[in-house]
């Protein structure tokens, strides 16, 4: 897999935040050196967040969110407003552009907004080559901002390689070193891993989670098989010695728990990206709320992705009918798939999300913070079904 390739989800996320026409989307150009947003002078052209995947040197694989200006006005406007807010979830670094010499106040505000999530703020005046008195705005900026402010110009290239730099002073602690199977495994361990191929998996290819484990399995040297469900056993009789680690598709849990050698740790790919993507304590403390629901509870599935439901689907169907069989045909039900996830999450008595394989870290996050906030307990696909099975104390969390 190239850079090119990598997965959205595993990229850096970069948002451009700020009034409109303060060059956001010229920043974004100079920045990847190509045209990879739409530049007008008219203030609004950019609508709905534009995701741009790009290189940069000394950081790597990245996505560029292009928003459209929080100061937007009339019915679209606000609408526009409101997938800006939406994009704040997913910026792992956020720059905050200014184009002009006017009051700060709104800007502060988002900066504050950005503050309270914990990530990474980079102040920018763009334009330097046509406004005047700019270095003085750019020390009340930093003197009422408390933070350093880069003086730059999208034109003329000035100070672009500050903002660079900047990036890189910023990355996430974990941005380099995340890992999926974590302490796991390690070089030379035989890995097995269950994979079901059921109507849910695209024909002809694995899913994202397989193909990303099985990839750093790769890069960490292990030696791995791969079995359906079906061939499970089998497969374990082909080796000479038990397997150190099993990944199993959590739907499957039970039944590979049940046949698992006794040297061998278990866990699923739902439970390694609950660790990888999320709040994993988090996760394993709100599968506790399983125990407590009735026939009267309501749950919300939270789905990263958005797929026409199937008969044997994970989340909309199997989960619902476990936890239905032991406290009545009465639970209600709610999914929110893709970006559509409530902010008022208190009708809730759990909310039970997927891997999150199709959002970065960030966005995981983002809606963990959010659940903790309002005193909903939340867990994952992988660790609600192991608890389920009455198994989480007996699998292996990384």
């Amino acid at each position: 897999m190239s850079l090119t390739d990598t997965p959205a989800a595993n990229r850096l996320h970069i948002g451009i935040y700020g009034k409109r026409n303060t060059g956001k989307s010229s920043l974004i150009n100079v920045l990847t050196n190509q045209e990879a947003a739409i530049v007008s002078d008219v203030a609004g052209t950019t609508a709905d967040p534009v995701y741009k995947h790009m290189e940069i040197h000394g950081i790597g694989p990245v996505t560029f969110i292009d928003t459209a200006g929080f100061d937007d006005s009339g019915t679209l406007g606000f609408l526009r407003v409101q997938q800006t807010e939406k994009a704040m979830e997913k910026t792992d670094i956020a720059l905050m552009v200014w184009g002009e010499i006017d009051s700060f106040d709104e800007e502060k505000r988002w900066i504050e907004k950005f503050q309270s999530m914990g990530t990474p703020i980079i102040c920018v005046v763009n334009k330097s080559d046509i406004l005047k008195d700019a270095p003085a705005f750019v020390d009340q900026l930093a003197q009422a901002l408390e933070q350093e402010v880069l003086l730059v110009s999208a034109k003329t290239g000035q100070g672009i390689a500050d903002i660079r730099e900047a990036l890189i002073e910023n990355l996430p602690q974990n941005h380099e070193s995340a890992s999926i199977t974590g302490s796991l495994c390690r070089d030379g361990d035989t890995v097995m891993l269950v994979m079901p191929q059921d109507t849910q998996a695209p024909k002809g290819r694995l899913i994202l989670p397989q193909v990303q484990t099985i990839r750093e399995l790769m890069d960490k040297k292990c030696i791995i098989h791969c079995v359906t469900a079906d061939r499970y056993e089998q497969g374990l009789a082909a080796l000479k010695e038990p397997p150190k680690l099993i990944i199993t598709d959590s739907q499957v849990f039970k039944q590979v728990y049940d046949k698992k050698p006794e040297a061998s740790k278990l866990t699923s790919f739902s439970v390694l990206f609950a660790g990888y993507k999320g709040d994993l304590d988090y996760f394993v403390k709100g599968a506790d709320a399983l125990l407590t629901l009735t026939n009267s509870s309501r749950i919300l599935i939270a789905e990263a992705c958005t797929h026409a439901p199937l008969e044997e689907d994970i989340g909309r169907e199997k989960i619902p009918a476990m936890i239905r069989k032991r406290v009545g045909k009465g639970l209600q039900v709610d999914v929110a798939a893709g970006n559509d996830f409530p902010d008022d999450l208190t009708a809730y008595d759990l909310i039970i999300h997927c891997g999150g394989c199709m959002f970065n870290r960030k966005h995981i996050l983002s809606r963990v913070e959010r659940a903790r906030s309002q005193g909903v307990p939340m867990t994952n696909y992988g660790v609600a079904i192991a608890a389920l099975s009455g198994i989480l104390d007996k699998i292996d969390l990384n």
